[in-house]
């Protein structure tokens, strides 16, 4: 195989974003509770609130925790501020992510491919089957932007499907962790009268789904 510039150019891009993660793994910039310690000293400003977007959007952009900026905002601010920075900063990555798409390397793409999100959004990448995605509890979400990014599903549907179902998500675990007397731990989130919820309202999504299938096939 000739190895062009397009080769050596995506191979350099691969090799930063690892020397990223690991030198904010190493640095414990993705700790938490150093996040948060350090936040709060600087809670009461305005631009937090758009470093905190900026920095989920670079993390999910690239694939790394930009999940974790739950445990930062939801503390803070009250839960409809907290979904307003985490839906933010959510949708920014994703957006990000789908752009960046374009650079990943052959074994990222297939690695993508043969995941279960990348299939079934080949068969369906409309906005009800992102929608159910985004919404239901713990779903990767870096699968579902790269996958949306390689397959080039309806950019207006999947920024549209980011801010619902993140915001939704978001409001409901951020209500949680604000309201606890004590440190929210990762069980609090798992109960069933808190991610129950989620799933009915994915599942009902991926019904809808099915249904206009159904109707279409019966049409043609």
């Amino acid at each position: 195989m000739t190895i062009t510039r397009g080769h050596i150019t995506k191979l350099v891009i691969v090799i930063l974003l690892i020397a990223i993660g690991v030198s904010l793994q190493v640095a414990g910039l993705l700790d938490v509770e150093k996040i948060l310690a350090v936040a709060r000293q600087y809670s009461n400003h305005w631009w937090l609130v758009v470093v905190l977007i900026l920095l989920q959007g670079i993390l999910f952009t690239f694939a790394l925790a930009g999940s974790l900026f739950l445990w930062v905002a939801a503390p803070l601010y009250p839960p409809a501020m907290a979904a307003f920075i985490l839906t933010a900063g959510g949708t920014l990555g994703g957006l990000g992510a789908y752009l960046f798409s374009e650079f990943l390397v052959d074994d990222w793409i297939k690695k993508i491919e043969n995941s279960r999100t990348y299939k079934v959004l080949h068969k369906q990448d409309n906005f009800f089957t992102l929608f159910a995605m985004r919404v239901f509890p713990a779903f990767p979400h870096s699968l579902i932007n790269y996958s949306s990014g390689i397959l080039k599903v309806n950019l207006i549907h999947f920024i549209l499907a980011a801010i619902l179902g993140i915001a939704i998500k978001s409001y409901i675990y951020a209500r949680v962790i604000h309201g606890a007397t004590t440190a929210a731990s990762l069980d609090a989130l798992l109960d069933i009268s808190i991610f129950g919820p989620l799933i009915l309202l994915s599942v009902m999504s991926l019904l809808g789904v099915v249904v206009n299938y159904k109707l279409r096939d019966q049409r043609t």
